[in-house]
């Protein structure tokens, strides 16, 4: 069963972070994105499950420290990030007064309670903390007890609150003010060559992608990834979608060479095999393993796999 666990963690968070996206609702320039569909996982069956281990696992923590319940109020979430621009956060559902109130409290302790204007809407400057040392730190954001870490934004941040039913926070000013010009819409351009891997489906519940090789680069244009998988891979996409009352969860690998992805192929269905052989897991998760479908065609792999939601939730409660 912690085969299973860590298998299942790890496809539906590793990845940095709506109605079924499609390559027009992702920047094509982008290097990250995550897609996340509550309004899908609250109506279906199937993402009831998924969903009610959201509300005890994250949403309800949230609602002890700030008393805001953003299970409740939250709709569809929309998060990327353009190379050298840093990262935009859509939020869109019925933002109650309270969460405003608390959205101005951070702002007036972190950042700039004069209001910029742009396309007549408004939007506010938030700063990060300073440091012990008195240096600003650029992960921290806090007011009183409450503090949340923002892992990808930089030392200052942009939000509003003025389009209806959206929260808007950018890294930078200029992602603000496109994003206010557009009514929060986000600009699509996923038909040029190289633009971000996206899988969609009827009934999607999360979608996540990313440009691993542009992430993965150092200074001198080498590859910095621990993963010897996303050393050699160029795009990474995951969708978790309800599909005939279960669970279906697919992942996407372009990899930088055809050769390499059979032989990834051939590393996933061995792991598979040598897996389903441990005394220690149940038929259950025997029966996952083994039903997991592993294709190498061209450059790409594809592994695609069908779960049922109360062996996931119970799996990742264990």
């Amino acid at each position: 069963m912690r085969i299973l666990k860590l298998l299942i963690v790890g496809l539906l968070l590793a990845i940095p972070g709506l109605a079924a996206a499609d390559a027009g609702d992702i920047p094509g320039a982008s290097t990250w994105y995550l897609h996340v569909d509550l309004d899908e996982m609250r109506s279906d069956e199937v993402g009831k499950s998924l969903y009610g281990w959201m509300d005890e696992e994250i949403f309800s923590e949230i609602d002890e420290e700030t008393g805001v319940n953003l299970g409740e109020e939250l709709n569809k979430v929309t998060a990327y990030s353009l190379e050298g621009q840093g990262p935009v956060f859509l939020f869109e559902g019925n933002v109650s007064q309270e969460s405003r109130d608390l959205v101005m409290t951070f702002i007036a302790a972190n950042g700039d309670l004069q209001p910029v204007k742009s396309s007549g809407k408004s939007y506010y400057r938030l700063a990060a903390e300073s440091n012990e040392d008195g240096e600003e730190d650029d992960r921290a954001v806090g007011a009183g007890d409450i503090e949340f870490q923002i892992e990808a934004l930089e030392e200052e941040s942009w939000i509003s609150l003025d389009l209806k039913n959206k929260v808007i926070v950018t890294a930078s000013e200029e992602q603000m003010k496109a994003m206010l010009a557009s009514g929060g819409k986000i600009k699509g351009g996923g038909n040029h060559k190289g633009a971000l891997l996206i899988l969609t489906a009827e009934k999607a519940l999360l979608q996540a992608g990313m440009n691993s090789s542009a992430l993965g680069e150092d200074d001198d244009g080498d590859s910095d990834w621990d993963s010897n998988i996303l050393r050699n891979t160029e795009q990474v996409a995951i969708l978790v979608a309800a599909v005939a009352n279960k669970l279906a969860i697919e992942i996407e690998l372009i990899t930088t060479e055809p050769e390499m992805a059979e032989s990834l192929a051939s590393v996933a269905r061995g792991l598979i095999s040598l897996v389903s052989f441990d005394d220690g897991m149940d038929d259950d998760a025997i029966a996952v393993l083994q039903s997991t479908k592993v294709e190498a065609k061209g450059n790409s792999l594809n592994l695609s796999l069908a779960i049922d939601p109360s062996l996931v939730v119970a799996t990742l409660r264990d």
